[in-house]
């Protein structure tokens, strides 16, 4: 692949790259699969702290923001998620969220059991891990259309590759989320590149 008077080799398998894996059919399933395997040996490092009853639950969220999500979370502003990667992202997070609860006594058998998923979006009370990954991508769609025509990444955000699409169903694209992630917010109509493009200071995207 030719980018002005760059050339790009094109090579079988995968590459880890400034710690993102990075294949020849750019698979972002395989680069979750490979952060939420760093963010399950992350969480086993610090899971005792995470069931300690020595700790508040508050500073068990914090070790939990602070030092795997990040982990989990690397490179995330470039995905591109379908509804089994978020589902994936969620089952994680919810392990996490459990440890950190703990379990719950049943009032009707008196009998202690897991936490289900929606009394622990009632305890946890900050953005999920997939609202915390749109909010990054928008802020990186906002810093992408600010760049200048000449950078590489913008025109990779606005080019037109040539060629014909494989056959079968299209994969889902990062713009396509990026447009999704808007008309979450009420924004889907605006022309968000020429806004972010527009704004400066604290007014970005």
């Amino acid at each position: 692949m030719r980018i002005d008077n760059s050339t790009f080799e094109r090579v079988e398998g995968r590459v880890k790259y400034l710690g993102t894996t990075l294949t020849n059919k750019t698979s972002i399933p395989e680069e979750i699969k490979s952060r939420l395997r760093s963010g399950n040996a992350c969480y086993h490092s610090v899971q005792n702290l995470l069931s300690s009853r020595l700790l508040s639950k508050n500073l068990k969220i914090k070790i939990y923001r602070t030092i795997i999500l990040p982990v989990v979370l690397y490179g995330c502003e470039t995905w591109s998620l379908t509804l089994r990667e978020k589902m994936k992202l969620k089952v994680f997070e919810n392990m996490v969220l459990r440890r950190i609860f703990g379990p719950r006594r049943d009032e009707v058998t008196g009998e202690w059991r897991r936490l289900h998923n929606d009394e622990l979006n009632d305890l946890y009370s900050t953005p999920n891990i997939v609202r915390v990954i749109k909010s990054r991508r928008m802020r990186w769609a906002g810093h992408v259309a600010r760049m200048g025509e000449e950078r590489g990444v913008y025109k990779v955000l606005l080019g037109k590759p040539e060629g014909r699409r494989p056959l079968g169903r299209p994969r889902r694209r990062w713009m396509g989320n990026i447009r999704m992630d808007l008309q979450e917010v009420g924004c889907g109509y605006l022309d968000w590149i020429g806004l972010a493009q527009i704004e400066t200071g604290g007014g970005r995207l």
